[in-house]
């Protein structure tokens, strides 16, 4: 298993999270719906809005998973954190990176993931993910990608509005 990469800039990456106020705060209906609708229109079991911080992926809206949280260095969020592009692995169990990833091997048993990394638009640096999940393999048609992209733009939107809170 490859580790998820951290960047030389991290820390600077962090006080941008840190800035966003959303970590460890409540679920919030405007980050839901969107990861429902991932779930509805990918026919997916798992869909997250992910921020990535020093030691961990903590889940600002989770479906299909009962935590809120997870180790950064096995995460596939922290993968596509560092991918300028869309993150596709079809089949986890053929990708060197994450074959024998403990999510891939033991529960949610992940064999499918797409993500993108959402930024910060005061910094331009990235603060965390949207990502899909499946437990079998499964190919993305392009239109497919343009309407991931789509919600993952919708929710890099929804990270940079200022709430009162």
């Amino acid at each position: 298993m490859q580790k998820a990469p951290i960047p030389l800039n991290d820390k600077e990456r962090v006080c941008a999270l840190e800035g966003l106020h959303l970590l460890d705060t409540a679920s919030e209906e405007r980050f839901d719906r969107l990861t429902r609708e991932a779930i509805k229109r990918f026919s997916v079991p798992i869909s997250t809005i992910t921020l990535v911080d020093k030691g961990r992926e903590w889940f600002k809206s989770v479906q299909g998973l009962q935590t809120r949280e997870g180790p950064r260095d096995i995460s596939f969020c922290g993968h596509a954190l560092m991918s300028e592009a869309i993150l596709i692995i079809e089949d986890t169990l053929a990708d060197p990176r994450f074959a024998d990833n403990p999510m891939v091997k033991g529960e949610p048993f992940i064999r499918f993931y797409t993500g993108k990394s959402l930024y910060d638009h005061t910094s331009n640096l990235p603060v965390g993910v949207f990502c899909i999940k499946d437990r079998k393999p499964r190919e993305m048609s392009l239109t497919d990608i343009d309407d991931f992209l789509v919600l993952a733009q919708l929710a890099e939107d929804e990270i940079n509005k200022k709430v009162e809170r």
